[in-house]
């Protein structure tokens, strides 16, 4: 059975945050679908305000700590990517585009990308498309079609049906068909061959 990882990055601020609690519920979801589908599943979060002092201390040194460099290596090593982030001044955190800046570029090409955003108002949720998909669009990530936005209003329901669930689940469901089938940078396993003296050998040996 074939796994797929996936690493979810939440640049919430506070303890809980409302971006954990997005990323939270996107993990969940695709998770369960992949399950679903017959894939095995790894899911790696990551506090990103957790690597705060070693981001910016890469920055300066151009080194990365050792958590720091766990990090990146899991992201690179990762067939998906959630990525949540709170909205400050109508764009992703500083945190959050610090994290993406220490990152090869390279070394996102072709994954699979969930976004997510959180905000006091639903007038921040154009983030999703006019700063983040930009953001990743530039990396040469494969995006799902839906983004989603939580804000105030989608708290506090636990029905299993609100509009937000409703709305993670398709976004999930997205994140799922892109790490069905092959995956960009995964290599096939390569075929033995053998030489042909062998090959003989082999046959005659069987008769």
């Amino acid at each position: 059975m074939e796994t797929r990882r996936i690493t979810v990055l939440s640049a919430g601020l506070g303890v809980p945050s409302s971006s954990r609690l997005l990323a939270d519920q996107l993990a969940a979801s695709a998770e369960r679908q992949l399950r679903s589908a017959g894939y095995e599943v790894r899911i790696d979060v990551v506090e990103l305000r957790d690597l705060a002092v070693d981001i910016a201390n890469n920055f300066v040194t151009g080194y990365a700590a050792p958590r720091l460099a766990e990090v990146i290596a899991g992201v690179e090593n990762s067939d998906g990517i959630i990525a949540v982030s709170p909205v400050f001044s109508a764009s992703y955190s500083g945190l959050f585009k610090s994290f993406i800046d220490v990152l090869d570029p390279k070394s996102l090409d072709g994954k699979a990308v969930l976004l997510g955003a959180t905000g006091g108002t639903d007038r921040h949720q154009m983030v999703l498309d006019h700063a983040m998909r930009p953001l990743f669009s530039y990396l040469r990530t494969r995006m799902t079609a839906t983004g989603v936005f939580a804000g105030p209003q989608d708290w506090g329901t636990d029905d299993g049906g609100s509009p937000l669930s409703v709305r993670v689940d398709r976004a999930a469901g997205e994140l799922v068909q892109l790490l069905s089938g092959p995956q960009p940078g995964h290599k096939s396993p390569v075929l033995e061959s053998l030489p042909f003296e062998q090959l003989l050998a082999g046959i005659s040996a069987g008769h």
